[in-house]
C-alpha cells in the first residue's frame, strides 16, 4: 500500500486542530510535507505551549539526499482576541548527519472566516538559499466544533535556487486530530501537509 494510500486512510479513521507548529503543554504531533523540494515524516513533542521539539527524516529532492533533522520551534508572540488569533513562530532545525542547518520565522492570523501566513527559511546546505512562502484563505463555511471544516487558500512560494514565483489553490480540511492541506501546480506537482495531534 502507498504512502498517501496509508495517509488518507489515517484521514479517515481519525478524527479542533489547526496548522501549528507547538502543540498544547504536552502534546505530540505527527506531520507528513511533500513538494517538489522535499519530502519528511516529523514528530514533535511540545513541552509548553510556548516550545517544541522534535525530530525530522527529511528527504532532500534538490540535491538528492536524506537526512535526519533535530528541529527546535519558539512561540515568540501569540495575541488573542475575541474574534481572532495571530501567532509569530521562530523555527530551526540542525542535521545530525553533517554541517546543514535552517533557521527562519513563521507566522499566522486568522479568524473563522480569514486566514494569512507566511513561512521564511534560511537553509545551509551544500548549496546555501532562502525558500519563502505567504498563503491566503478563507472558509467557505464556519462548522462548529467538531466539524469538517474547510479552507479554500492560494499559496505563492518562492526559493532563491529557482528565483521563479509560484502560484497555486490549496485547499485545507480538518477534523478533531487531523489536518490535511492539498495544493497543486504543474510546475511543482503535488504541494501535501498532513498532520495528526495526539
Amino acid at each position: 500500500m502507498g504512502i498517501y494510500i496509508k495517509i488518507f486512510f489515517i484521514f479517515l479513521l481519525v478524527s479542533n486542530t489547526e496548522a501549528r507548529p507547538i502543540s498544547y503543554s504536552g502534546g505530540h504531533t505527527l506531520m507528513h510535507f511533500n513538494d517538489n523540494m522535499k519530502e519528511s515524516i516529523y514528530y514533535h513533542y511540545s513541552p509548553s505551549f510556548k516550545y517544541s521539539i522534535g525530530v525530522e527524516e527529511l528527504n532532500n529532492k534538490i540535491f538528492d539526499r536524506s537526512e535526519t533533522n533535530l528541529r527546535f520551534t519558539y512561540l515568540v508572540n501569540r495575541k488573542n482576541t475575541k474574534n481572532s488569533q495571530r501567532n509569530f513562530y521562530f523555527q530551526s532545525a540542525v542535521s545530525t548527519k553533517n554541517s546543514n542547518f535552517i533557521y527562519g520565522v513563521h507566522g499566522d492570523w486568522e479568524t473563522r472566516r480569514y486566514f494569512i501566513g507566511f513561512d521564511y527559511k534560511e537553509i545551509k546546505n551544500i548549496i546555501d538559499y532562502t525558500d519563502k512562502h505567504i498563503q491566503l484563505g478563507f472558509a467557505p463555511y464556519l462548522g462548529a466544533y467538531g466539524d469538517l471544516h474547510t479552507w479554500l487558500m492560494l499559496k505563492t512560494k518562492k526559493n532563491s535556487l529557482s528565483k521563479k514565483q509560484i502560484t497555486y489553490p490549496v485547499v485545507k480540511f480538518f477534523k478533531g486530530n487531523v489536518l490535511l492541506e492539498l495544493g497543486y501546480d504543474k510546475k511543482t506537482d503535488w504541494d501535501i501537509h498532513l498532520m495528526y495531534r495526539f
